[in-house]
């Protein structure tokens, strides 16, 4: 009997998802725990005592760059998630990831069904494309310096200098062409009107001397195309500041933004 048992546990612990895996350890003084889902490494920073409603934030890139304005949210209660999906782009691949590991945090560790997506640079295309594809599962927007038209970044189409590598992976993972992508309607950029009817509020913080992601041709538009549409959005513009450094050495104004508006009316 002792060996018919013994196999079914090996057999249950061989075929658990690997969420079940998680490791844990401490950053900035927080849990953090580190596991997988979908194959993808991911991690979730939990705070000592959990806010009302569950809050999170949810770094779709770099995460721990630029890290204040996450600290100062765990202290108020919030959790920050990050799932690596680099080299995606926001394409439609990337997104499904993300919606598996949004069930499996809301499921798992019973968080607000709405996230905060956090979009540092390239990071913006996961957090518009998803939160267009799921304006049901997003409570709000906090864009960085963010790309909002691949043709700008990593294309370099504009004043920008572009990425030609990370443009041959954009053009691939969107199977697109330089001859398509010029009349490419998927960009962030695209998706402003729905996520103003939307009322998913956003927050911008740019640089106004960026050349690698310029503001006008990324985060000015989307501020136009919201205010056309109606949208709430805010943009905090830092005067001869350029791609870095990414965030505010003080995070209150954003810390204050979303405690303001990630509860949706």
């Amino acid at each position: 009997m002792r060996p018919l048992l013994a196999a079914l546990l090996l057999t249950f612990a061989i075929s658990l998802p690997a969420t079940a895996q998680v490791k844990t350890s401490t950053w900035n003084g927080f849990e953090k725990l580190d596991f997988t889902v979908a194959g993808r490494p991911c991690l979730l920073v939990k705070p000592q005592t959990t806010a009302e409603g569950a809050p999170w934030i949810w770094r779709t890139e770099f995460f721990g760059h630029e890290p204040q304005g996450d600290v100062a949210l765990l202290k108020a209660g919030w959790h920050v998630a990050f799932m690596q999906v680099s080299n995606m782009y926001g394409a439609p691949a990337s997104l499904e990831l993300m919606e598996q590991f949004h069930q499996h945090l809301v499921s798992a560790y019973k968080l607000n069904s709405r996230a905060v997506l956090e979009g540092f640079s390239r990071g913006g295309l996961y957090a518009v494309n998803f939160a267009a594809a799921h304006p049901d599962q997003t409570a709000a927007l906090y864009l960085d310096a963010p790309v909002l038209d691949l043709r700008s970044w990593p294309g370099g189409k504009g004043k920008g200098k572009g990425d030609a590598n990370c443009w041959k992976q954009a053009l691939a993972i969107y199977e697109l062409t330089e001859e398509t992508a010029p009349a490419f309607q998927g960009n962030p950029l695209d998706k402003a009107e729905a996520l103003a009817k939307a009322g998913i509020p956003i927050l911008a913080v740019c640089g106004d001397a960026d050349d690698v992601v310029p503001y006008a041709e990324n985060s000015a538009l989307m501020k136009a195309k919201y205010d056309q549409a109606g949208g709430h959005m805010e943009v905090i513009l830092k005067p001869g500041v350029n791609h870095h450094p990414h965030s505010l050495p003080d995070p209150t104004p954003i810390v204050e933004f979303l405690l303001k508006n990630w509860v949706r009316k």
